[in-house]
This record gives C-alpha cells, sequence and structure tokens, in this order.
C-alpha cells in the first residue's frame, strides 16, 4: 500500500501501517486547520493556543512512528500514545495523549483491529480522558470523546465496516461539538465551541478523509503549514571558561526486547549529564549531553536497534551565538541554587528572563522556560525533575494550561513529585516563601498551596478579539485587564485599565503589590505605573520589578 492509497472500499481490518496513515492524516489537517482552533479561545488574550499545544502533541505521536515498519497495530498503537505523552503541551494536548493511551491500552494484544474492537477502544480512549482530569467539564473535548465512543458502539452493531464506523464517530463528534456552548456557558458568552473539541474533530475529519481518497498524505505533507513551529531554543550561557564540559547532545530511541528502564536508565547517566531515559521493555527514548557520543550510541546498539538519532554539537551553537551576539551571555545567567539529596527542590515555569530570576532569587533550584503561548512539554518538565539532584521535587506551573502536563511528567518520575497547581506567576511566587526545603514533601507542598491562595493577581494586555464577556465589552486592539483569571476591564489606555483591575484585586485591604513589567515595557514606563498606584493607594508598599514577560505589559501580585 503506498501512501497515497486509502484503505480498500470494504474496510475490515486495520494493521499497524493503516493506523501510522490515520495518525498522519489526522496530524496533517489539524496541522492544516490549527488556527481556526487558536482562535477559538474564550478569553481575547493572546493564549489562544490550543491548535498550536494539540498539532505540537500530534506531531511528537507521529513522530515516534513516522518511520515504522511496524504491522502490528497494537504495538503501533503503543509507540504513538508514548510520543503523544512525552509530547503532550497543555491541557488540550495532555487530554489528547490520554485518548490516545486508552486506545493504545484497548489495542495493546492486537496484530489488527475491527469494527468491535474499535468500538471499544474509542470507549477507553473516553474513560482514561475523564480519569485523567481532576474535575471534569462538560462542554469541552470529554463530551466530544465520550459522545464518539457512544456512537461507535452502536454503529459496531450495524455494520463490520470500518469506514462506516469512522463516519458515525465522526458525525456525532460535531454534533457534540455544535451543542458544546449549551453545556457551558462562557462558551455561549463568547459565541464559540469548544476549541479542544475542534481539534480533535479535525483530527478525526482528516483521517476519514485519507480513509475516503480525499486526502493524499503524500500531497498534504507539503502543504503550507499555518501552524506556529516549536518553541526556539534558549540561548546558551556560555562557561566561564568558554568550554561546555558535556558538548554533544545525543538523542535516540532504542528498540529491544525485556529491556529494563532503571538500568539503561543508570548507564547511560554516568556517561554525562541532563539525562532521560523513559520507556518501556520494548522502547525507550534517550536523551544525553556527553563528551563522547560513540559511547551511548554503542551502549545502545549493544542493547538493541537504535532509531531517530540526533546528535549536535552545543559547543559550536554557543561559539555561533557569541559571534551573532557579541557576548557569552545572550541571557543573563541565573544563580545558581544549592540543593543536597534529601532535600525538598522546586522547579518552577517561568515566562521572561526577570520572572526566572525572581523564582532563582527565592531558590526555585530549576526554571522551565514557558508561559502563554509556549506551554512546556510533559518531557520538559520532566527532564527538569530528573535534573535536580534530589528525589523530593515540587513544580510550579504558574499558569492554568500548564498543570496537566506537570501532572503528567510527576506521573511518569520515579521520584518523589507534587504538583502545586499555581496558575499566575505572583501565585508561585507567593508560594516559594513557604519553601522549606528540608521538610516533608506533603507538608511543605500543602504550606505553599496554601500560600499561594493568599495573593491577588492582575494582568493587562491587549485583546486579540472582539467580544462580550463576564459583563464586560471588548473590542479588539483594546487594553484589557484580568483579575483573578476573570476578565475585568477593558479601555483604550494602559492606565484607566490598571485602575480597575486595582479595585478588582481589593488594594484597600492589601498591604504590599508587586509590579512585574514585560518585555515592551521600559523601566520609566513602570514607574509612571507604580506612581499611580502610590497615589490611589499612598499605605500599600509598591515594587517593581522587570518580569521580562511577553504579550503582557504588567502583570502584579497583591498580597
Amino acid at each position: 500500500m503506498t501512501e497515497q492509497t486509502p484503505p480498500p472500499p470494504k474496510w475490515l481490518q486495520c494493521n499497524g501501517q493503516q493506523l501510522r496513515k490515520l495518525a498522519q492524516a489526522g496530524m496533517l489537517w489539524l496541522e492544516h486547520n490549527s488556527q481556526i482552533v487558536n482562535e477559538l479561545n474564550v478569553f481575547p488574550v493572546p493564549d489562544g493556543d490550543t491548535g498550536t499545544n494539540m498539532l505540537l502533541t500530534m506531531r511528537s505521536a507521529y513522530g515516534r512512528i513516522q518511520n515504522s515498519e511496524e504491522s502490528h497495530v497494537g504495538k503501533m498503537a503503543k509507540a504513538l500514545s508514548h510520543g503523544a505523552l512525552m509530547g503532550a503541551r497543555g491541557n488540550s494536548g495532555v487530554i489528547l495523549s490520554q485518548i490516545l493511551r486508552g486506545l493504545a491500552r484497548r489495542l495493546q494484544d492486537k496484530e489488527t483491529f475491527d469494527a468491535n474492537d474499535l468500538a471499544e477502544a474509542i470507549q477507553e480512549a473516553s474513560n482514561t480522558a475523564y480519569n485523567g482530569v481532576m474535575r471534569p467539564v462538560e462542554g469541552t473535548i470529554l463530551t466530544v470523546i465520550r459522545e464518539g465512543a457512544e456512537e461507535a458502539a452502536d454503529a459496531a452493531k450495524k455494520s463490520r465496516d470500518l469506514r462506516f464506523v469512522m463516519e458515525r464517530v465522526l458525525e456525532r463528534c460535531q454534533q457534540a461539538l455544535e451543542r458544546t456552548p449549551e453545556l457551558l456557558p462562557i462558551l455561549k458568552q463568547a459565541g464559540v465551541v469548544d476549541s479542544g473539541g475542534q481539534g480533535l474533530v479535525f483530527i478525526f475529519e482528516g483521517m476519514l478523509r485519507y480513509v475516503n481518497g480525499q486526502l493524499n498524505l503524500a500531497q498534504a505533507a507539503q502543504m503550507t503549514r499555518t501552524a506556529v513551529e516549536t518553541a526556539p531554543a534558549q540561548a546558551l550561557a556560555a562557561p566561564e571558561d568558554g568550554q561546555i564540559e558535556n558538548p554533544y547532545d545525543v538523542q535516540f530511541i532504542l528498540m529491544g526486547e525485556n529491556l529494563n528502564v532503571l538500568e539503561v536508565r543508570a548507564a547511560i547517566d554516568a556517561m554525562g549529564d541532563s539525562t532521560v531515559v523513559v520507556g518501556d521493555e520494548t522502547t525507550i527514548k534517550v536523551h544525553i549531553h556527553v563528551k563522547n557520543p560513540g559511547e551511548p550510541l554503542s551502549y545502545g546498539i549493544s542493547l538493541g536497534k537504535i532509531t531517530d538519532v540526533v546528535v549536535e554539537n552545543m559547543q559550536l551553537q554557543m561559539e555561533e551565538i557569541i559571534q551573532a551576539n557579541g557576548s557569552a551571555t545572550a541571557v543573563p545567567p541565573l544563580p545558581e541554587v544549592a540543593v543536597e539529596p534529601g532535600q525538598v527542590a522546586v522547579v518552577a515555569v517561568a515566562a521572561g528572563d526577570g520572572l526566572a530570576q525572581v523564582f532563582r532569587s527565592l531558590r526555585a533550584a530549576f526554571i522551565v522556560s514557558g508561559g502563554q503561548t509556549n506551554n512546556p512539554s510533559t518531557e520538559e518538565i520532566f527532564q527538569a525533575i530528573q535534573d535536580v539532584p534530589t528525589d523530593k521535587v515540587i513544580i510550579l506551573p504558574n499558569n492554568k494550561n500548564i498543570i496537566l502536563a506537570a501532572e503528567a511528567a510527576r506521573d511518569l518520575s520515579p521520584k518523589h513529585v507534587a504538583v502545586v497547581p499555581t496558575r499566575t506567576a505572583p501565585q508561585g511566587i507567593s508560594a516559594m516563601l513557604a519553601l522549606n526545603p528540608d521538610g516533608d514533601l506533603g507538608g511543605v507542598a500543602e504550606a505553599m498551596k496554601l500560600a499561594s491562595q493568599q495573593v491577588a493577581t492582575g494582568e493587562i494586555t491587549t485583546a486579540t478579539r472582539s467580544v462580550t464577556l463576564d459583563g464586560v465589552d471588548v473590542t479588539e486592539g483594546e487594553i484589557i485587564g484580568m483579575v483573578d483569571g476573570r476578565l475585568y476591564a477593558s479601555g483604550p489606555d494602559i492606565s484607566g485599565v490598571l485602575s480597575a483591575v486595582l479595585d478588582g484585586m481589593e488594594m484597600d485591604e492589601r498591604e504590599i503589590i508587586s509590579l512585574y513589567y514585560g518585555a515592551d515595557v521600559t523601566p520609566e514606563q513602570a514607574d509612571e505605573m507604580a506612581a499611580q498606584i502610590e497615589s490611589l493607594f499612598p499605605d500599600v508598599e509598591v515594587e517593581v520589578l522587570p518580569g521580562g514577560q511577553p504579550y503582557y505589559y504588567y502583570i502584579l501580585g497583591a498580597e
């Protein structure tokens, strides 16, 4: 079967290669429509990245199988699921990875699957997705997959043709998507359907288009990509002597039989630093920084077959950065935080160099770059957990759309990990004030959670769309203010919106406010805003700090 050839007219069994092509078709059609998904963002703020997060998750999933010749559908589904889990970004990406995990779980022993198997697998996908969310909400992607599963069960009773089942599932999912505003009032207010549900519908639609011969995979792969690429790599900070101790970044996938992940991880870790070794008894993903790239590659070959090999010379990359910027520190180096084995360490997500500096000054052991429109993957957070030299770790996501990825990374790690579900940078900073490195992990996490709830957060940015929400009329391009995640004010200038946001933060009851100014704000402009706050609330202490965050002019934290 060529890449362009769809399944036969009467399609009764799906093998591993056909599943690979279905995954590719779903990914390509989502890529073609991902901007549509992004534009379904409920709030008129620059975080409409559901389509991007789902696309990056699908790319990671498909990346694990794109060169595979596996015909066993269960093994193919397992590799697809693992790739999605490691590459999952944002809540939508994590839920999508759970859907693929459920499919893989039901199909794991199948050489091929038929209509009944597919129906049962979609039901398992729905169950897994619901179980992966602490408080499932109807009117979301969860509703769409649940109703799709119900339809699959009914369709499989009426026909053995997989094409018929898929057509029915897609039609039901589209109907469920159209009803999401009736189930979730905030969608109705914003006049949109659920973005995650729409992303899932596009994936299913792409699959069916391929099955019906309406999507040529070779041609579709050449289409101009409308979605953003993965986030650019962070600039390297040069060591004092200009030499990186382990200059080669080595990545590969190891495939074999009866592989021992713990033994492989220990052996690889002894070769260098920044180790990530995850997988199962048949497939392991390896990442390591080493002096000699041949060492981990030879070790991998001794255990089985290796594929997707990447070797990069970070020393040369760093020297190119120095030459281009005239400086060895394109990004200011963060202060080192000493962490002893057995202590509690914190991994914090931060958007902007200034916020990263604040977290490090408060003894965060590792900073993961990310925030609005740039949600880190499960694997990035997992690697940060593994990089800290202790087995007790607390994660501060500092963004509502990163919490599920943080929890997925927690579940992957062999270490003792707790997630304090901070939704904003000020909440995370407040939580850091309660850190006791020598305390009990559970007790410290609870204390940090309580501390995070004592701060009010204000955010000021530019509206990305026109909408009426929470009683606020917003015109695209206006300045808008949020208070604890709720749209609170809109207006033509920052000063007026700031005053309204301060009222919403109940500043009369606060003693101190921290003003973190963004990448597009000068120190002089920030000082003017601070003076405005002081004139309105003379009894409140105002602290001005460079946040460096993109998109948001100001983030305010008041206690």
